[in-house]
């Protein structure tokens, strides 16, 4: 009868299929039933015998993960922003760089007391979820064109107890303002880019946006303003190479303080500009 692999060996065993060695942890993690930020566990743990059963379907999540499967469509989690959301294959998974945004959101809200908030295209209600959670006094409108994204973010906010309110419409379409801050981390990679390649397990209309990339970010630039109050702000997340192209954008629409913020690389990736009128928060 042969002897059950180690932890530890079955980690190793991962990584020479060329899985990072953070992912087989992940994936691990989740075979045994244990929490997400136990890695710490398996280092304690790492002589103890993986069952049979549990190594069976540890071996096929890293076969489907070197095929190029996220982790967090794997486990059927992912945290962001401090919050642990479930999310699958309807939605996009979320990105720790686009905590960036949710960051400089709430800079600015600090002063607005009740702000009101539209997150668009909000998929699994990340940005939306994180705002609700640090202003509780928030009034938050999600939306998405994505019935079936909007059934994942809606089950994230029961699950946590937010408090916000979904709506299923193309970014601002049918939706009534003003509010303090719009926010959308929408698609912005080019049809023909090549990092598509990579991201065929993920839903291809919450990536691509039309030949340049900057389809879904000009109608948002376009939108926004009229459904702004005055000294509201919009955010935009985009490419890494778009941030002077949306800083025209949100100009030409009409917009003051255009600035652009880096994420945890170092890239701008994050756009922001204001709505002339009353004094809003200050650019940081």
């Amino acid at each position: 009868m042969d002897t059950p692999p180690t932890l530890r060996c079955a980690l190793q065993q991962a990584q020479s299929q060329g899985l990072a060695r953070i992912d087989a942890q992940m994936l691990l993690l989740h075979v045994l039933g244990r929490p997400a930020n136990d890695r710490a566990w398996l280092i304690g743990h790492d002589e103890e015998p993986l069952p049979a059963p549990a190594a069976a379907v540890f071996a096929e999540l890293c076969r489907r993960r070197a095929g190029g499967e996220p982790v967090a469509y794997l486990t059927g989690r992912k945290e962001f922003y401090g919050l642990e959301l479930g999310v699958d294959a309807r939605v996009l998974d979320p990105r720790p760089d686009t905590e960036t945004l949710v960051d400089w959101a709430l800079e600015l809200l600090h002063e607005v007391p009740a702000p009101r908030i539209a997150d668009l295209g909000t998929g699994s209600g990340a940005i939306a979820l994180a705002l609700a959670h640090a202003r509780p006094d928030a009034h938050v409108l999600a939306t998405d064109r994505s019935a079936a994204a909007l059934e994942v973010a809606r089950a994230n906010a029961q699950r946590l107890g937010l408090r916000v309110g979904f709506a299923q419409a193309h970014w601002l379409d049918g939706v009534d303002g003003p509010f303090d801050l719009i926010v959308s981390n929408p698609p912005y990679i080019p049809a023909g880019d090549a990092h598509l390649r990579a991201l065929v397990h993920e839903p291809i209309d919450a990536l691509v946006a039309g030949a340049d990339g900057l389809r879904d970010l000009r109608a948002i630039a376009a939108q926004a303003p009229g459904r702004l109050a005055p000294g509201g702000w919009l955010l935009l997340e985009h490419g890494w190479d778009q941030a002077a192209a949306v800083r025209g954008l949100l100009a030409a629409a009409g917009l003051a303080d255009v600035a652009s913020r880096a994420d945890l690389g170092g890239i701008a990736r994050c756009t922001g500009g204001s709505k002339a009128g009353a004094a809003g928060p200050a650019v940081k």
